[in-house]
């Protein structure tokens, strides 16, 4: 089992970051009556790590026996039956979904499956009538009419249905969905707390830890948490005892971001673009997310570009940036953007060597 995994806190009581969050979401469950939550904050702070012990703290330890169902349902659309398949974990108590992942089907997702889980109240130990919990992640990602819809349901099932929504940025979900919600911001932890926290799994597993090794791993994960153990766990396979100048590697796919990005400044052609969108393509297909892949991109190309060309450089990754989140397909915009860069900087090159 991953350290990320292992090392995860059980109940609110025993989280070492957030801890004023966990003291408030005790004192909400103490007084039984949950509010619809939203959980918002940066990939890779905590935010499901809190959602997990604040339902073990409601439930009880029956929320960790999960199964995973991916199922296919029915969905009338006017005169057409859509078939929208889905995964989603559930216990006892509650189910997780992502609905972002039906696209542009996201909204017949809220209308009509998630209402249909809404409906169904489960019954307590004691037989009284108890309420579901769904969580939904990235909330963020659903289309205005998926939104709307998901507003309307939370009015209609609020008495047997509770929603715990997670989401990276709550400024994309509608003003009408967070005012129903209890806002709980998950800030990046700090530099000081992910060193605690990765002394804290040293100290489980029994490792020595050179001064300042705890500190450079924190500074390298870019305040990601999971992130910050995964690296750690990486530097353990190889290479214990560790050393005070060892090096630490970075991510996989960071690598392979960079090799593109080298790639496209060797050479502007379209042969080069249509290799390029296949390395893209293996990225978005091992699950790294379009937003960050254009990050990392731009942040490596902009490390070997002449200071003249970096404010445009940037102009044009925000623009398919925004264009990537409007559409369905990311590797159009990511290719797009590719291009782009290009031919910027094959003029570049022509004006400035002939």
């Amino acid at each position: 089992m991953l350290w990320v995994d292992k090392y995860r806190p059980k109940t609110l009581d025993k989280v070492l970051v957030h801890k004023e969050v966990a003291e408030n979401l005790k004192k909400l469950v103490t007084e039984q009556d949950c509010p619809h939550l939203l959980f918002y904050g940066p990939s890779g702070s905590g935010k499901k790590t809190l959602i997990m012990a604040l339902l073990r703290q409601m439930f009880g330890p029956s929320t960790d026996k999960v199964k995973v169902e991916n199922k296919t349902w029915k969905v009338e659309a006017g005169t057409r039956t859509l078939d929208i398949e889905l995964t989603t974990m559930l216990s006892t108590h509650h189910v997780e979904m992502n609905p972002a992942d039906a696209g542009f089907r996201d909204r017949y997702v809220v209308q009509e499956i998630i209402k249909e889980m809404a409906k169904n109240r489960p019954l307590d130990a004691k037989g009284k009538k108890g309420f579901k919990v769904l969580v939904l992640n990235e909330v963020d990602r659903l289309s205005r009419e998926a939104q709307h819809s998901l507003r309307r349901t939370m009015e209609k099932y609020s008495s047997s249905c509770r929603l715990i929504l997670c989401c990276n940025s709550s400024s994309k979900v509608s003003e009408a969905v967070r005012s129903r919600c209890l806002n709980v911001r998950i800030s990046a932890p700090t530099e000081d707390e992910m060193v605690r926290v990765l002394e804290f799994i040293g100290k489980k597993e029994g490792l020595q830890l050179p001064p300042g090794f705890a500190a450079r791993i924190a500074e390298k994960s870019n305040r990601s948490l999971r992130r910050a153990i995964l690296l750690f766990e990486t530097c353990r396979v190889q290479q214990y005892p560790f050393t005070n100048n060892q090096a630490i590697p970075p991510m996989d796919w960071e690598e392979y971001v960079s090799e593109i990005a080298s790639d496209i400044m060797k050479e502007q052609s379209p042969k080069r673009l249509f290799q390029v969108r296949g390395k893209l393509y293996e990225l978005l297909t091992n699950c790294i997310p379009p937003e960050i892949i254009l990050k990392r991109l731009l942040y490596e190309l902009l490390k070997k570009l002449d200071s003249e060309l970096k404010h445009e450089v940037s102009y044009w990754a925000a623009y398919y940036e925004h264009r990537m989140r409007l559409g369905q397909k990311a590797i159009f915009h990511l290719e797009a953007f590719v291009a782009k860069f290009m031919s910027i900087y094959k003029g570049f090159l022509i004006s400035t060597f002939g």
